[in-house]
């Protein structure tokens, strides 16, 4: 077998270096466009015979490889095309744009080609069984470092980690305070010395009650990694399991993942997914979670896995079991990086230690609620990987393998998007506005080269991640974190050790609709293509001579305005209130009333202070003349029913198959200690609901199909973004006008009437 598999990877390398000779040879134009045209008739047929033949895994993964190959010969075919023939000199200001699109361009190339190489094969590790004699369980420690959550959020996360299926004589439990430090009870400032005060007593008294450990420390040096690094002066397990304060554990997250160590000596790093049961804000005001697959599961779903056939899948900071000797070997947490995780990891790689990476989702999270802690979070990991490639560069990195050095490069160098994407939004602007000669071909050249090559591009992509990630939905992201991040990177490459950690704020609340406090920006960049259009079609109408040049920017400045478009919609920032997420979980209960009387009912979704129930019509007036009900529901996790006393808030009927069928909202009432983990339990236990919960959302749509979903979230979410503002206009401008008394009354009530009409005429 290890022969086949040699011989085909020489045939494969063979065929490769033969295809990228090819790229460099020049050929009559007209040649070039049939081969263009075949190559992608002959990918897409690949393709179509790649989704009919998934239950063949073998065939699928010969075709999965002469797939990417076809895409890589058509992006090299485009680069030395674009190298060699579309680079001249006109003047300064145009090479000098000319040059910055250029290796804007071969950036992305080589993120491209990185990619391929990443996930060119992702792997599925099934879980691995811990022994049958619980003295042979290796002892584990949980970490469960906190700086400013709140103490609900925190006993949720608790609550969950005190009911893991474990040993408890091989289980010990550590909430790691670093709101509470000697240092912030005794600032200078009483009101913030009295506020560290009152959180160190609460979580002591919190820890107490759930039988936890309380470590707090000295200051706050080295911030998270600083803190962890404290607490391992306290503890002795065989394990560390990371979890960050927001990230509730399911029950079996040791039982799927401990075993691996017990297999491999020099297994370092078990590292699962971080899987959000609530949208991030782009999902969000885009309305998109469960719609679609979520952001981050690209990153967790498909590069991971691809990360891990290459030995190189790395510590994220949470959701991760590691070996403590390991650990302790190189110091505990790297603190040379804002993200110490991956630097940590990459340390513990060139030592030869090995991790692993088990994609079912053991933790479910909270995602950032605004679009300012969004990119918050995102210019930290953007500064730490930047810092990573500074200070420990892992071409340099001494014990790496030639793929890990290629994977860790991937990852860090993914997070210098940001000046690509503002190049490529201002490249179309500076010719069809300023008229800087920023790319020499004409319409025939662009069809046979940069389109094939385009398209290519969009159809890898799918291939490789389409499940997980919609066409256009990476340059949305990218687009709105560039503005942010590239100043941040910035900041690390004139000073690598100048970022700060900074917390990532979680269960923020609006309790109202708002716009984005980093929406400035982007009303430039939607000015500013809406001006390189119009420019266009005038060039268009005066310059007939440039028309194939001003045909191609003109296509790519409204490509741009689509993208600004999905990203003005997702800076409106809708309102959210609830702080505990309700989760979708869709299953049969019964509802007990006070007369012995069972109804059934179904459970649409739940949280920790309520749930939606659907039952028939029929019930109604007994669940109202009722007063207290009792909710009882199976948990999977705990394997029995509980029982829950709940009170309705508020009804609303509808009809299902025909059949009339009531909604009911209600809250949980006398809810203690034991009824709370239950609740934990219920909600936050079963690790097959998140697998479950995954499955649906990861739906292939196509590269058509997915650019129609962003561009059309993205128009219809700009117009409420517009009546959004031209509403607080108005009410700004009534408002006013009442305030100024020395306005006649007949011009007041005149001008209200306008602008009410106004108003009822936008909506």
């Amino acid at each position: 077998m290890a022969k086949k598999i040699n011989i085909l990877a020489i045939a494969w390398l063979v065929l490769a270096a033969l295809l990228i000779y090819s790229t460099t040879l020049t050929v009559d134009i007209n040649l070039q466009m049939l081969v263009a045209v075949f190559t992608l008739s002959t990918l897409i047929v690949l393709r179509w015979l790649y989704y009919k033949k998934q239950a063949n895994t073998r065939l699928n993964d010969i075709l999965r490889l002469i797939i990417v190959t076809i895409g890589i010969y058509l992006t090299f075919r485009y680069f030395f095309w674009r190298t060699f023939e579309t680079l001249s000199y006109h003047d300064p200001f145009s090479f000098v744009a000319a040059l910055a699109l250029y290796f804007a361009e071969v950036y992305g190339i080589i993120m491209y080609i990185l990619g391929i190489f990443v996930n060119i094969n992702p792997i599925k590790r099934k879980p691995c069984p811990l022994p049958d004699n619980l003295n042979d369980y290796p002892s584990v420690d949980i970490l469960i470092p906190t700086y400013d959550e709140d103490l609900p959020l925190l006993e949720i996360t608790l609550l969950a980690s005190t009911q893991i299926d474990y040993p408890a004589e091989k289980l010990r439990i550590y909430l790691l305070d670093d709101g509470g430090t000697e240092s912030k009870r005794q600032h200078k400032d009483a009101v913030l010395a009295q506020a560290a005060i009152d959180r160190h007593s609460k979580l002591q008294a919190l820890c107490a009650q759930l039988n936890v450990n309380y470590l707090t420390r000295r200051d706050n040096e080295h911030a998270k990694a600083g803190n962890i690094n404290n607490a391992l002066k306290h503890i002795s397990g065989d394990l560390i399991l990371m979890l960050d304060a927001d990230h509730v554990p399911t029950r079996d997250i040791l039982k799927q993942t401990a075993g691996f160590f017990l297999r491999t000596s020099d297994l370092f790093l078990v590292q699962t997914p971080h899987f959000f049961i609530s949208p991030d804000p782009i999902e969000k005001n885009l309305q998109t979670f469960q719609r679609s697959p979520s952001e981050n599961e690209m990153f967790y779903s498909s590069i991971q896995p691809g990360l891990d056939f290459w030995g190189s899948s790395f510590f994220c900071g949470s959701a991760a079991l590691l070996r403590r000797s390991h650990l302790d070997e190189i110091g505990g947490l790297t603190t040379t990086s804002i993200t110490e995780d991956a630097d940590t990891a990459l340390m513990l790689h060139s030592k030869g230690y090995k991790s692993i990476y088990v994609q079912k989702p053991l933790i479910s999270g909270l995602q950032p609620a605004t679009f300012s802690a969004f990119v918050r979070q995102r210019v930290r990991w953007a500064q730490g990987m930047v810092q990573i490639f500074l200070m420990r560069n892992p071409l340099r990195q001494k014990g790496l393998r030639f793929y890990q050095r290629l994977s860790y490069l991937n990852s860090i160098l993914f997070w210098f998007f940001g000046y690509a994407r503002l190049i490529f939004l201002l490249a179309p602007v500076a010719y069809l506005v300023f008229g800087l000669k920023i790319y020499d071909a004409n319409l025939i050249e662009v069809l046979s080269f940069a389109i094939p090559h385009v398209i290519g591009t969009f159809l890898i992509g799918d291939t490789l991640f389409g499940k997980v990630r919609w066409t256009l939905i990476s340059e949305l992201y990218e687009v709105m974190q560039s503005l942010f991040s590239v100043i941040g990177i910035n900041k690390v490459l004139r000073n690598p050790k100048s970022p700060e950690f900074l917390v990532t704020p979680k269960n923020e609340k609006l309790e109202s609709a708002v716009i984005s406090e980093l929406a400035k920006p982007f009303y430039l960049l939607f000015v500013m293509t809406l001006i390189a259009i119009s420019a266009g079609i005038l060039r268009y109408i005066y310059f007939p001579e440039d028309t194939d040049v001003i045909t191609i920017t003109l296509i790519w400045a409204i490509y741009n305005f689509f993208i600004i478009l999905g990203a003005l919609g997702a800076l409106l920032e809708r309102q959210q209130r609830r702080i505990n997420p309700r989760v979708n979980i869709n299953t049969n209960a019964t509802l007990s009333l006070g007369d012995d009387e069972i109804i059934h009912c179904l459970v649409a979704n739940l949280s920790m202070g309520g749930a939606k129930l659907q039952v028939s019509a029929d019930f109604i007036n007994k669940l109202k003349n009722a007063g207290d009900a009792q909710l009882n529901i199976y948990d999977p996790a705990l394997k029995r029913s509980c029982a829950f006393k709940i009170k309705t808030q508020s009804t609303w009927p509808y009809t299902k198959n025909d059949t009339q069928q009531v909604s009911l909202s209600v809250y949980f009432s006398e809810i203690n200690q034991q009824k709370r983990g239950e609740l934990v339990s219920l909600l936050f236990g079963d690790s097959e609901r998140w697998v479950q919960y995954q499955e649906k959302r990861e739906i292939r749509v196509g590269v058509t199909r997915g650019i129609w979903f962003l561009t059309h979230k993205g128009f219809v979410h700009t117009i409420e973004h517009m009546k959004f503002i031209f509403h607080v206009w108005v009410v700004t401008v009534m408002a006013a006008i009442k305030a100024i008394k020395t306005i006649p009354q007949f011009i007041v009530a005149r001008s209200h009437r306008i602008l009410t009409r106004a108003l009822s005429f936008i909506y």
